[in-house]
This record gives structure tokens, C-alpha cells and sequence, in this order.
């Protein structure tokens, strides 16, 4: 029988000497396997656990409810939150309203680019939001995360190093292997209408695309927010405000600070 993969988490209400090692004993007299360990937030650990059949689990869980020293929080099939929890010790934030929207702030770049590769690395259509401040590393964390999941990643609009606008793709270049970026603001502010349907026709490709500024996006064209399948928003700070102010004045396009590339 194939081994199954767990994620067991608990609090600790009193951390006396020997408590990992009598969970590990316990674990081991089980015949289940700890994968990884690690602390999780204030006063949790979490573990990766692989183990034969639900029995040992149900076995485990049963046990653990009798210890006086901890309190299980999560003992379930490992989530990817629950992954990268293990892997950086610290759960990404998200938002009790809309569960599909993902708070990190800049120092937790690492953790956000860890999180994006594995969405990058799934199969099929997926569309992403990037939500942030200019120069908080919307687009930096985005390409090192393409890089992190061996994908090739193409601007159809960007301000990365000069401006870019995509009124066409070469044929290899439709491939569902590819990660398409558009920056929002310059797509629905300073592109054409050729550009408007190149986005249109990347929309419909089985690939990933990341949308920077969605809220803007989604204000010009046809598509809603209920279309994005994740919302990742990046704060210099956890109470920096998210604004678009900026954007509707209209020399933000005009100033020597840009150059166009169109092609």
C-alpha cells in the first residue's frame, strides 16, 4: 500500500524539556514517519507526516488528545499553505472575508516567492492578481518565482525596465508551458486595441497568467475579480493602504522616466 503524507500541528501550552522527543517516541511506536519538522508562529509546530494506513493516525490523534502540555490544531492531508508553513516556519496570511486573497509583506518576499512557484508549477488555466505599491517587488517576485518553477515567462505589458506593450506573439510562444505577465495599468491605459486582443487570446490559453494592478484591470475590460483564481497582495509594511490615485493622472505616461517598446 502506498504511504499517505499528513500534516500534524499543535499548540503548546507548557514547553518543559523532552516534550519534542516524547511526541517522536510516540510517533515512532506508531511506525509513522516525520518528514519535517518545524516551529510555526509563537508557540506551534508543525510536522509533515508519512505513514501507511488512517489507523496510525487515528491512533495518534486519540493519544495526543490525552497530553496535557499541547492542544492539536491541525491534523489533516497537507495543504500547500500547511507546506510552505512547515518549510519557512510561519503561515501565510489570509484574508477572512476572501479566502482566495493572500497577504505578505516585503520581508517575507522569500515565502511569497516560494508560494507562487507552486502555483506556477500546476497544470492548466490559472489566473493571478498582484496586488501593490510601485517598487514594493510585484514583478521582481514574479519572474524569480517562473524561474523557481522552470517556466518561461513573457511580458505582454510591463514598466520593469522600459515600457512594454505586446501587440503580438511569435508561435512558440502560445505555449501553455509559458507564464504570461500583464501589468494592468498599461495594458488598459496606454495599450491599443491590437493589444487589448492579444490579451483576450492569452486569456483563453490552458497556461498561467499573472495580472499586476487587477483592480485596475478588471475596471477597463470585460473581466471581473471573480475570475482570478488567487489575489496576492504585497505591502511595504502591514498597514501600508493600497492605492490607485496615480493612476488617472495623466502624465504618468508622459514623463522622461519612460520609454515605450511596441512590438
Amino acid at each position: 500500500m502506498e504511504k499517505k503524507e499528513w500534516y500534524l500541528e499543535y499548540e503548546i501550552s507548557k514547553n518543559r524539556p523532552g516534550l519534542l522527543g516524547d511526541i517522536s517516541s510516540l510517533l515512532g511506536m506508531l511506525s509513522i514517519n516525520i518528514v519535517t519538522i518545524n516551529g510555526v508562529d509563537d508557540m506551534r509546530r508543525g510536522m509533515l507526516l508519512l505513514c501507511d494506513n488512517n489507523e496510525q493516525i487515528e491512533r495518534l490523534e486519540s493519544i495526543l488528545n490525552t497530553m496535557d502540555n499541547i492542544t492539536v490544531t491541525k491534523l489533516r492531508e497537507p495543504k500547500l499553505r500547511d507546506r510552505l508553513a512547515v518549510r519557512h516556519g510561519r503561515y501565510i496570511q489570509r484574508d477572512a472575508d476572501d479566502k482566495k486573497t493572500f497577504r505578505f509583506v516585503r520581508d517575507e518576499l522569500g515565502l511569497l516567492v516560494d508560494f507562487m512557484a507552486e502555483l506556477f508549477k500546476q497544470e492548466g488555466h490559472k489566473l493571478i492578481g498582484i496586488r501593490g505599491m510601485p517598487r514594493v517587488g510585484k514583478t521582481e517576485s514574479i519572474v524569480a518565482s517562473s524561474v523557481c518553477a522552470n517556466k518561461r515567462w513573457l511580458f505582454v505589458s510591463s514598466t520593469l525596465l522600459k515600457q512594454t506593450i505586446r501587440s503580438q506573439l511569435i508561435e512558440d510562444e502560445y505555449s501553455d508551458n509559458n507564464l504570461f505577465i500583464i501589468d494592468g495599468i498599461v495594458s488598459t491605459k496606454r495599450a491599443s486595441e491590437k493589444h487589448l486582443q492579444l490579451v483576450r487570446e492569452i486569456m483563453r490559453l490552458p497556461a498561467c497568467k499573472v495580472v499586476e494592478h487587477p483592480d485596475i484591470f478588471v475596471r477597463n475590460t470585460e473581466y471581473t475579480l471573480d475570475d482570478f483564481d488567487y489575489i496576492i497582495e504585497i505591502r511595504n509594511d502591514p498597514d501600508e493602504e493600497i492605492t490607485y490615485e496615480v493612476v488617472d493622472e495623466p502624465q504618468m505616461f508622459n514623463g522622461s522616466d519612460f520609454s515605450t517598446f511596441d512590438f
